[in-house]
């Protein structure tokens, strides 16, 4: 029998009689069981008055349904006996029909083939298992015992003595052995007796507990000092109203007055029916608790972790939809390799950077260079439009806020400073900062500390600031609309973004990139500027400058017919050009050709490129952080040449 099979009856039950007069009238409980089935094919009374089930049912079920949750033990015991021939164990516990588990030992037999009744193949499959009680067999000795007292007097008494006295050694021994605090009280709540493990866990002997009431002791106080009524206490209940309490992240009070994080059991004792107090069994859960205190924090950094990863991810799409495919700087004119020339010098630095120009100039588009040319490439350009934030939602926004922080405030938030760490920020528009929180600003771009709304915990981060604004900035200072010390702290590196007027030159180059790179219809003819286009555009001022200029090839791609864009410019600018038809020329793709440097030109660069890194780096030349580190030159090589160009000591630290 390797596994209860269901049953299904290959021999029909025995008949009482088949099994001899033996089986039917012996005094202990005896079942025939065929283990082919493990079926209960014959029950004899005995067995059915300590099983407490009738002869028909007992013949209905399997040796399983008599001992639920031991299949493993009843395989391994009905095999022993027929390998064996016969065994016996007391590992095997009854389910009386009341629900209670009986104590039994069990002795199995396998029955030899002239003792099959039906003479079948497979004889040895059939068993005959006796159940002894064990709790009958032992009162049987204890009436055994007294009645040899009762003949034999003092000397039995004395042995008596001595068997009890045996017992109740045994018990302590087993009370001393177990690892739980173990400890009774009387109905009155004094303590009765106490194990050594709840010695050890409270601190206090036995003898100075017993007698003594216990909630008093060790149970008066929750975990947050507030008092724990004695009506209320679980443990005096047990034997108040007769129910088994069971009890998680309770405090027990050590004798030092140190608190013990427990889960106990409170079980009452009857005597005769009668109450008469509660055993309780507790076990100290300190450092399980601690234990799951450290996994509860760690699945919460996950939990950030995971809701940062999420964010950036959002962030990012975002930024990608806002971008579309243009992410470039194009250009020839003057002033746009002026600002290349910058956005070089400029990006391997750590330096502040505050890009100046109107509205629709490319400002993002020179922070994205920047970064994308920087050491911070790997991580997130993060952008933050302070002209679109409500002004209660500045420090929110910028720092984050905890869990419950104000009103809506439903999860933690990680603001956009966290979010950039170790990568850059650029605030665009940074001129409309309320002037109540541009100190808090001031002290993170000098600190690179801060803290979320709500949280007292100081976070750090390492994040390079990029500052665009259509403003004066020098002028918001003058009216006292902007910080001093902000604008000072911002404008590191400054860069224009040139308006489009100014650089008429890039006009055509980016018409033609706008009309490359636009969404056309499925099979729509091939679109193309005319020299009448450009020559209109030329003529105009564009006071929205590259925006506006990729709004108007668009609604030019959406108007065009037959294969001819319709510029569409407002009334008065569509005037003729008059000047340098070079201008109107290059309609193709634009490539710039590698521009000439001088030597004074080259000397100029390195000298601007090795000031605005020791301006990063506070004028410190080696070491983590120093200037030579951020040019990627030694500190030997990077004095050598400050030498050569004049840059004297007085800049710097470190050397």
């Amino acid at each position: 029998m390797q596994t209860p099979p269901a049953p299904l009856p290959t021999r029909p039950a025995l008949d009482g009689a088949q099994l001899g007069d033996a089986f039917l009238q012996g005094v202990d409980a005896a079942l025939a069981v065929d283990l082919d089935t493990a079926r209960i094919l014959d029950a004899n009374p005995a067995a059915c008055r300590l099983l407490g089930r009738p002869h028909a049912l007992l013949t209905t079920m399997s040796v399983f349904d008599l001992h639920p949750g031991q299949t493993a033990e009843v395989i391994v015991f009905t095999q022993a006996v027929v390998d064996k021939g016969a065994w016996w164990t007391r590992a095997l516990a009854a389910r009386h029909a009341d629900g209670h588990d009986l104590v039994l030992e069990y002795a199995g037999v396998r029955l030899a083939p002239g003792q099959d009744p039906y003479g079948m193949p497979g004889r040895e499959r059939l068993v005959l298992l006796t159940l002894h009680d064990l709790e009958a067999r032992h009162r049987r000795d204890l009436d055994a015992e007294a009645e040899r007292f009762m003949r034999d007097g003092l000397g039995e008494w004395q042995r008596a003595d001595r068997f009890f006295a045996d017992i109740e050694r045994e018990n302590r021994l087993i009370l001393r052995a177990v690892g739980e605090g173990i400890y009774g009280v009387n109905t009155e709540g004094k303590t009765t007796f106490v194990n050594p493990a709840a010695e050890q866990i409270l601190g206090w002997t036995a003898e100075e507990m017993i007698g003594r009431d216990m909630h008093a002791m060790v149970h008066h106080h929750h975990h947050d000092g507030s008092h724990y009524p004695n009506h209320a206490c679980p443990i005096y209940a047990a034997f108040r109203d007769g129910a088994v309490h069971q009890v998680e992240n309770e405090v027990f009070w050590h004798r030092s007055g140190k608190p013990v994080w427990v889960e106990y059991t409170s079980t009452p004792l009857r005597d005769r029916g009668r109450l008469i107090g509660a055993v309780v069994v507790f076990r100290d859960v300190t450092q399980k608790r601690d234990a799951n205190e450290q996994l509860r924090i760690a699945l919460a950094e996950v939990d950030r972790l995971r809701e940062r990863l999420e964010m950036e991810n959002a962030y990012l799409q975002e930024e990608i939809r806002a971008e579309g495919s243009h992410r470039g700087v194009i250009g020839r004119s003057e002033a746009i390799k002026k600002v290349l020339r910058q956005v070089e010098l400029v990006a391997p630095t750590d330096a502040t950077v505050l890009i100046t120009g109107e509205s629709g100039t490319g400002k993002e588009l020179i922070a994205r260079a920047i970064h994308d040319a920087s050491e911070r490439r790997e991580r997130p350009l993060i952008r933050v439009n302070c002209a679109a934030i409500p002004r209660e939602l500045f420090e929110s926004e910028f720092f984050g806020h905890v869990r419950g922080a104000f009103t809506g405030a439903l999860r933690d938030r990680i603001g956009r400073f966290e979010l950039a760490d170790r990568g850059t920020l650029f605030l665009d528009e940074v001129g409309e900062i309320p002037l109540e929180l541009q100190s808090k600003l001031l002290r993170v771009l000098q600190e690179g500390q801060f803290e979320r709304i709500g949280e007292e915990r100081t976070r750090s981060v390492d994040v390079r600031i990029i500052a665009a604004t259509n403003r004066d900035l020098k002028a918001a200072v003058r009216a006292g609309r902007f910080r001093e010390d902000l604008f000072y702290r911002l404008d590191v590196m400054p860069i224009e973004s040139v308006a489009l007027r100014d650089r008429r030159e890039d006009v055509p180059l980016l018409a033609a990139h706008f009309l490359d790179g636009a969404r056309r219809p499925p099979g729509g003819v091939p679109l193309q500027l005319s020299e009448g286009d450009v020559r209109r555009m030329l003529a105009y001022d564009w006071p929205g400058n590259v925006r506006e200029l990729q709004n108007v090839i668009e609604r030019g791609i959406i108007l065009a017919r037959n294969g001819r864009l319709h510029i569409d410019l407002p009334e008065g600018a569509a005037g003729e050009l008059s000047g340098d038809p070079a201008l109107i020329a290059p309609l193709a793709p634009f490539s710039p050709a590698p521009a000439l440097e001088t030597e004074a030109d080259r000397r100029t660069r390195l000298r601007a490129s090795i000031l605005a890194a020791l301006e990063a780096s506070g004028g410190k030349v080696s070491g983590r952080g120093g200037a030579a580190e951020r040019l990627g030159l030694k500190p030997t090589t990077l004095a050598s040449r400050m030498k050569t160009l004049g840059i004297g000591a007085g800049r710097t630290r470190g050397l």
